[in-house]
């Protein structure tokens, strides 16, 4: 272990280490987690960090610590952290980091420049984002119930709308009006594809060109946070999530208002409609692995995971469907049990991998999100039918309890059993 570094100069590296992994998507636990472990190996035993959803500060006294002389008497550090776009990619590079940093492969000045190095590493491309939309929307587009043609329809919007994301409301807009934008534009080139034929189920061509949209992000995080005791974090990612919910609902509501007054009228849709086409086992685990690898690649994750994370969302996916319609349990109970297997399967690769499990469970989950159930239960609200609107959106509610409960469950999973340790 390393004893004679100046007080400051630790802290900082771990305070850099820390932000660069919660901008990017890293729960709470595992940003505290490898602040301490940095501090710890350089003879920083006392500091103290305290980790917010969008803030982290950073405490030391000398006197506490080994030194050689020459340090800093305290230290004290406060970084707002500014909601971002994620790359877990960065997760996954600074997790590795301090593993080298724990094992001795890296000293205190190589360690600072190679942070330096993540955090200027610059996003996917724009080619590889507009891409990720645009398979991302036709994948899940066919795993609610769309044709081939719905998907094509899907995969066009998603396109045009992370190109409408890139250009403008990522680089114009607050992050609310980006919200509402974001699905008022998706909805209305929806809208725009169905009447020129293009396409035949609305409803599913909306629900896939809506997923890239899903706030599944801080909706995990915030569930893991939870479990983890961490209550403040997680109770503001949580409403972080719900705020995301509403912004594509009222997003979607102005669409469907705006092509009503144009057109005399709005659209009469006739409820959840599954095309034959694509309803076979084999299609759907197909389009779930799709959907799931495009929206790896939204999140940064690293290349090489992108058959892995494709592969837990398909099988989750798969379980689901079998358990839906073969064995005859209720949905609530079918997302459940696939969310466990999800979380397994995520703990597992990350062994395997050595990668944190969140790459794998953050878009392994989506397709069990119930993206749908926001959908209907905002189009049933516009068109007045309060009814149908309560139902699919205590529907939806159920799933998302389900969801959060298997998480929770995955995680209480002693590590040994993916480790093969016995201490």
């Amino acid at each position: 272990m390393e004893t004679s570094h100046d007080l400051s100069e630790v802290l900082e590296v771990a305070s850099k280490a820390g932000h660069i992994l919660l901008e990017n998507g890293a729960e709470i636990s595992r940003v505290e987690d490898i602040m301490a472990r940095i501090a710890s190996y350089y003879g920083v035993d006392s500091g103290s960090f305290f980790v917010l959803s969008n803030g982290i500060f950073t405490t030391g006294m000398a006197d506490k610590v080994r030194k050689s002389g020459g340090q800093a008497s305290t230290y004290a550090n406060v970084e707002f952290i500014p909601i971002r776009p994620i790359q877990l990619q960065k997760v996954v590079e600074v997790n590795q980091l301090s593993y080298d940093i724990a094992s001795g492969r890296c000293t205190l000045p190589e360690a600072a420049r190679r942070l330096e190095e993540i955090r200027t590493r610059p996003e996917k491309s724009a080619w590889e984002q507009m891409a990720g939309s645009a398979f991302g929307a036709a994948g899940f587009c066919a795993v609610f119930g769309g044709g081939w043609m719905d998907c094509a329809a899907a995969f066009t919007v998603g396109l045009l709308l992370y190109a409408f994301i890139l250009l403008v409301s990522g680089r114009y807009f607050s992050r609310i009006v980006s919200g509402v934008c974001n699905a008022l534009v998706a909805t209305l080139l929806c809208l725009a594809c169905y009447r020129i034929g293009f396409g035949t189920s609305l409803s599913n061509i909306i629900i896939g060109s809506i997923m890239p949209l899903i706030p599944g992000v801080p909706f995990v995080n915030g569930v893991r946070d939870l479990a983890n005791a961490d209550y403040l974090a997680g109770i503001t990612r949580l409403t972080d999530a719900l705020l995301g919910f509403f912004c594509i609902a009222m997003g979607v509501s102005i669409a469907f208002l705006v092509d009503g007054t144009l057109f005399d009228g709005m659209i009469e849709l006739e409820g959840i409609r599954v095309n034959p086409e694509t309803a076979s086992l084999a299609v759907q685990t197909l389009a779930a692995f799709i959907g799931t690898f495009a929206f790896a690649i939204l999140f940064g994750v690293p290349r090489r995971q992108y058959p892995a994370t494709g592969f837990v969302g398909a099988v989750g996916w798969l379980l689901y469907l079998v358990l839906l319609r073969h064995a005859g349990w209720s949905a609530a109970m079918a997302t459940l049990v696939a969310t466990v297997i999800i979380g397994v399967l995520s703990r597992a690769f990350a062994v395997r991998e050595k990668c944190p499990a969140t790459v794998y469970l953050l878009c392994g989950i989506f397709p069990l999100v119930p993206g749908a159930g926001v959908f209907w239960c905002t189009y049933y609200l516009i068109t007045s039918q309060f009814a149908l609107s309560g139902a699919t959106g205590f529907t939806a509610v159920k799933a998302a309890i389900a969801i959060v409960l298997g998480i929770v469950l995955a995680m209480e999973f002693p590590q040994r059993l993916f480790s093969g340790r016995r201490h």
